[in-house]
């Protein structure tokens, strides 16, 4: 008996110990670790240049597509791509041997004209002479009346041949300076100075009228065609000096000015194109990509430190401290990035305090003591 009691007490003992030690562990097992070298900030908005960007492609200022006016046979083609042409020089030759048969035609049909018209106005002339004299004949009575009218009706169809020799003459100079212009057809020219910067034929092609034959574009003066959205127009102002960037120049901002805005916008974007100057630069070339950005004015904006943000794979995050002082993980979402620190759109707000550099450590659920 009595040692069945002294069992039973010695196991009441040993459960009350352990009860005793669980309660300890699971005491010292809620108390949060303490991290007393971590840094804090805390977040304060910031006014900032509010912008927006509009992508658009490099044109050349004066740029002329250069197409046959005249059918025949391409002689020659004097140019290729990049070559530097001056205004007036032969780019492409096309057959002109029928074209000089027709100035050579219409030259000696003026000649025939010109003689005509040489006989017309002596005939005439002599006709005027002897009106004259047989109009003091008549004015003695030595002449009768029937012969006098004879006289007259000679000047009057004197006259009217010369006018019928002065229109003809008109007619063949018409008709040499349309044959010239068609032989100077078969010779397509630059129109300015540029550079050659697409040829489409070879000698011995048929060319046929608004067939293209060469591109030229001037040298010099490029434009930066953008495309800006409706809702941002009224932010595109004449004559602002705006920043812009090639691609090709790894993000080089250069001096733009806004010439153009064309007036009419696409009906299926809902875009209008917006025309920027570029300086003078050896290195640009039409077709390359670039952007061109526009001021709103100020806007607010957060800005956290680029130590203080965490990569988790795809997603960014930071520490937020609460105020019992507990570390928490909270992404965020990130916009552009300004020296050495980050735009954060969301996940955190001003007034909050982060850990400015947690240096790769997981601080979610301990306590920061803030140095």
């Amino acid at each position: 008996m009595k040692n069945n009691s002294l069992a039973t007490a010695l196991v009441i003992l040993g459960m009350t110990l352990l009860t005793a030690c669980s309660g300890s562990q699971k005491v010292a097992a809620s108390l949060p670790e303490v991290v007393r070298d971590a840094q804090v900030i805390t977040i304060q908005e910031q006014t900032a240049p509010d912008t927006f960007t509009a992508v658009g492609t490099v044109r050349a200022l004066r740029t002329a597509p250069l197409a046959a006016q005249v059918m025949g046979n391409i002689t020659a083609v004097n140019v290729h791509e990049g070559d530097a042409v001056r205004p007036g020089q032969v780019l492409v030759a096309i057959d002109d041997v029928q074209a000089k048969a027709n100035v050579d035609q219409a030259q000696a049909a003026l000649s025939a004209a010109e003689h005509e018209l040489t006989a017309a106005e002596a005939e005439l002339s002599l006709a005027q002479s002897t009106s004259k004299r047989m109009q003091t004949l008549y004015d003695k009575k030595s002449l009768s009346a029937q012969e006098y009218d004879e006289i007259r009706s000679r000047v009057q169809s004197a006259q009217a041949r010369r006018d019928t020799a002065v229109a003809g003459k008109a007619r063949a100079a018409a008709a040499l300076e349309n044959a010239r212009t068609v032989l100077d057809f078969t010779r397509v020219k630059a129109p300015f100075a540029g550079t050659v910067t697409e040829r489409r034929v070879d000698p011995g092609a048929l060319a046929a009228p608004g067939l293209p034959l060469v591109a030229v574009e001037g040298g010099g003066q490029f434009r930066l065609e953008a495309s800006v959205d409706e809702r941002e127009l009224k932010y595109v102002h004449l004559g602002e000096k705006i920043n812009v960037t090639l691609d090709a120049f790894d993000g080089q901002p250069l001096s733009g000015r806004v010439a153009e805005l064309v007036p009419a916008g696409d009906p299926a974007s809902r875009t209008f194109t917006v025309k920027v100057d570029l300086p003078a630069d050896k290195r640009i070339r039409s077709g390359m990509f670039g952007r061109a950005s526009f001021s709103r004015g100020e806007r607010k904006i957060v800005l956290l430190p680029s130590s203080a943000i965490t990569d988790r794979g795809q997603l960014q995050s930071v520490y937020v401290v609460g105020e019992n002082k507990i570390a928490a993980s909270r992404y965020v979402t990130l916009g552009a990035a300004q020296a050495n620190s980050r735009e954060v759109l969301s996940g955190v707000s001003a007034g909050e305090v982060v850990i400015a550099n947690p240096e790769g450590r997981d601080l979610a659920g301990k306590k920061i003591e803030v140095r």
